[in-house]
């Protein structure tokens, strides 16, 4: 009965005229589909370039960023998000390494972190994450001996961020503590203010101009909404790392880090005045891109040796 009907209703004009129209549009939408996919890949080309632009060539004409004593010109990219990799490793350039120890709040999954370069060059540390799938992650990503990383998902606040740390096994003084929690990595700070890292790198919100000390309500169970309501200002940065005695030596150009550097180790070796005035980068979150391939923590090397030159004694 039913290829009765189907034979009926397949010689009526209407109906076939209706299934070849039918095709035609589904044709025609496929056909869109791919162009607006081409047209999607041209503009992340044309974006790509904008920015390879910007960065590596129309921002060297500016005296602010050919200052070989800023970090800025220093900006390169491995598995950092922002170009951070190479401005760290011109701080410690700078001032030599100790334990070659980091500590990293916020590390994600370990591809695209601050430290994961320093990871690959032979430095140990520690990362702590709130989200506690990265631990699983990093299991399935990165074989590394079990000294060498150590790793622990915990939501830290104010309140537990020294202990966090003691459980881990992290001496009071090593050589660089990053924290890039968004919505409380100012109150974070507060917590471990009984740790002495020699460098320390914090995300600050650059849509609050240099001037005003601003910090957001702290509450410690509060997350990041995706608003500009977070964080604090690099001036509050700048205050509170001086109260700690650590000195504000730059910010990343996209303006999302920013770098302090214990006030002892400075010297004339950054661009003075150490002031969010002198060194504060707005907001330019459109530059944010990837220039390689999809972001990975690379095999490590050796350790380098106690008596390479870019050591520095305690």
């Amino acid at each position: 009965m039913k290829s009765i009907l189907k034979a009926f209703y397949d010689r009526i004009p209407i109906i076939r005229e209706l299934r070849f129209l039918s095709g035609q549009v589904l044709r025609e939408l496929r056909h869109l589909g791919d162009r607006l996919n081409q047209l999607q890949l041209q503009l992340s080309q044309l974006h790509a370039t904008t920015c390879v632009k910007t960065l590596d060539f129309e921002l060297r004409q500016y005296p602010r960023y050919m200052d070989t004593k800023r970090l800025l010109s220093y900006a390169f990219q491995v598995c950092s998000q922002n170009a951070e990799d190479r401005m760290i490793q011109e701080i410690f350039r700078r001032i030599g390494t100790t334990d070659r120890t980091f500590v990293e709040i916020g590390s994600k999954t370990g591809g695209e972190n601050n430290t994961a370069f320093l990871l690959a060059q032979g430095w140990k540390g520690y990362w702590i994450d709130g989200n506690p799938e990265f631990l699983e992650a990093i299991r399935n990503r990165i074989d590394l001996p079990n000294e060498c990383l150590k790793c622990l998902a915990c939501h830290v606040t104010r309140e537990n961020a020294a202990s966090v740390l003691r459980q881990l096994g992290v001496p009071a003084q090593f050589d660089l503590l990053c924290l890039d929690i968004d919505q409380n990595t100012y109150y974070a700070w507060e917590g471990l203010a009984q740790f002495c890292p020699r460098v320390v790198v914090v995300e600050y919100n650059a849509v609050i101009p240099p001037g005003l000390d601003w910090k957001v309500r702290y509450a410690p169970d509060r997350v990041w909404d995706g608003s500009h309501n977070f964080g604090a200002s690099l001036t509050a940065f700048e205050l509170f790392g001086r109260q700690l005695g650590y000195c504000l030596v730059g910010c990343d150009f996209i303006g999302v880090n920013a770098f302090f550097v214990r006030a002892d180790l400075v010297a004339d070796k950054f661009a003075a005045p150490f002031t969010a005035e002198n060194h504060y980068e707005p907001p330019r979150y459109a530059f944010l891109h990837r220039r390689a391939h999809a972001a990975s923590t690379l095999d490590r090397q050796d350790a380098e040796p106690p008596d390479s030159p870019n050591r520095s004694p305690k």
